[in-house]
């Protein structure tokens, strides 16, 4: 690994933090807590690629720790390494039955624990490639749907958790079909993997992404983002898009490749689930067409109560 990992050690023995430390120091970034309490407060603000975690401490024990872990979004992924001084079966059993990755006795052999380690952090790196390449468009080379779908709920639920506003863009390459049929399904390709990365380029936050969404069309997602700022990220995409001047002769609109795009606001919206707003953002998208294309519009007002009743 190129990057040391980042490694927790939550112990409320002072001995053995100081014994980790020492052993898994030379090859990995640690951080130190005392209680179930702080690690669970640790993680929410900082990210780490394994915990090793004792089960015997004051307050919540390592079994009551593991479980919170497991339920959040942020450390359900984390591998956790339990360490105890108990032996028995049951407790490894436990452990294990709850999601630890490992267990390991005390007293300890710090040769045995940088192994264990070891193979626990190329475990997680195989695993987190394979989730990032199933959540990889082929063709775009950009989030595709699945991620999309998985991440436009987990952040509509923070939005309503946290009562800020979040802003979904619908976004369509204008005349895309035409393009195809004049240029080729090659050309077409190579035209949407540009668009596409110019789209994902443009977004600055860490938050923010641009995802596929199905033939040429593509979403962005913007937590935490108000109307007014939806309006102002939308026009960049705009431009960056007419900034390519992708020749497109056989457009209805312009002589080179631009896009429409439709706007929902949760700030603005009665929309109940994720999947409402982005419904909303696609009737935006169709005014948009419908003005001429090469525009942006707001979802209508009153749109969420049309698509109830089309429902």
């Amino acid at each position: 690994m190129i990057n040391k990992a980042k490694i927790l050690i939550v112990d409320d023995d002072a001995l053995n933090r100081i014994i980790l430390e020492k052993t898994l120091s030379d090859e990995h970034e640690i951080y130190l807590v005392t209680s179930g309490e702080e690690a669970l407060a640790f993680v929410k603000h900082t990210q780490v690629d394994l915990i090793i975690l004792d089960i015997m401490m004051p307050g919540m024990n390592g079994y009551d720790v593991l479980v919170e872990l497991k339920e959040s979004s942020l450390s359900h992924a984390i591998p956790i390494i339990f360490i105890s001084a108990n032996s028995s079966h049951e407790d490894e059993a436990k452990g294990l039955e709850l999601g630890a990755m490992d267990y390991i006795v005390k007293p300890f052999c710090a040769s045995i624990v940088k192994v264990r380690v070891r193979n626990q952090l190329l475990i997680k790196q195989k695993n987190d490639l394979l989730e990032m390449l199933a959540s990889i468009d082929g063709l775009t080379e950009i989030p595709n749907r699945r991620y999309l779908d998985e991440n436009l709920e987990r952040e509509w639920r923070r939005s309503k958790r946290n009562n800020s506003s979040m802003c979904v863009l619908l976004i369509d390459i204008d005349h895309f079909k035409r393009y195809n049929d004049c240029y080729g399904h090659r050309a077409g390709d190579e035209c949407l993997k540009t668009v596409a990365q110019t789209l994902a380029a443009q977004c600055e936050r860490g938050s923010d992404f641009v995802a596929r969404y199905g033939g040429e069309e593509f979403v962005a997602v913007l937590p935490e983002t108000n109307q007014q700022g939806a309006i102002a990220f939308a026009n960049k995409l705009r431009e960056a898009i007419n900034d390519l001047n992708i020749e497109h002769n056989a457009s209805l609109n312009a002589s080179h490749i631009t896009i429409s795009i439709g706007i929902a606001s949760s700030e603005s919206s009665q929309a109940y689930t994720e999947k409402a707003l982005l419904e909303e953002a696609d009737s935006g998208l169709y005014n948009a067409k419908k003005s001429g294309r090469n525009a942006i519009e707001l979802a209508p007002i009153g749109t969420y109560e049309r698509l109830v009743c089309q429902h």
